[in-house]
């Protein structure tokens, strides 16, 4: 079964619908993400040096903020991972809040372990697991000293 790879412009002209709703709304969205708990990500691209920004879902396992990096599924990562793993600091809202963090990607048996929680948490991410062949990527997202 192969899985498409979204089109970049249209992950982005999606992306910033909800950014813009997030940001309009005190970080609540609507549509397929009203239940979800979700942050805006924004990460410095890893060729171009810009600002990029993200919304992504995030879950809060074992006092660590965890952000997956499924892409639905896709048989390819998110280029917010690409950007991460070349530059680790971010920027991250949650809600009406805003830090700086650093990024830690789970090495492979930390990842296998908080995935189990993930998944229990959000059943959805395991069904993306299941679509692909790519080990989705665990990013710990650490809140940087205030400086």
């Amino acid at each position: 079964m192969t899985q498409e790879i979204p089109d970049a412009e249209t992950v982005k002209a999606f992306n910033a619908g909800i950014v813009e709703e997030f940001r309009a709304n005190g970080g609540k969205v609507g549509g397929q993400f009203a239940e979800s708990d979700l942050l805006l990500l924004t990460t410095t691209g890893a060729k171009s040096g810009e600002q990029r920004t993200s919304p992504l879902a995030y879950l809060t396992i074992d006092g660590k903020l965890i952000i997956v990096g499924s892409f639905a599924g896709a048989p390819v990562n998110p280029a917010w991972v690409h950007n991460l793993r070349a530059n680790p600091q971010a920027h991250v809202e949650v809600g009406t809040e805003s830090f700086d963090v650093t990024a830690h990607e789970l090495p492979p048996a930390e990842r296998d372990e908080i995935f189990a929680k993930v998944a229990a948490a959000a059943p959805g991410f395991a069904e993306y697991q299941n679509k692909t062949s790519r080990v989705i990527p665990l990013f710990e997202l650490q809140r940087s000293p205030a400086r």
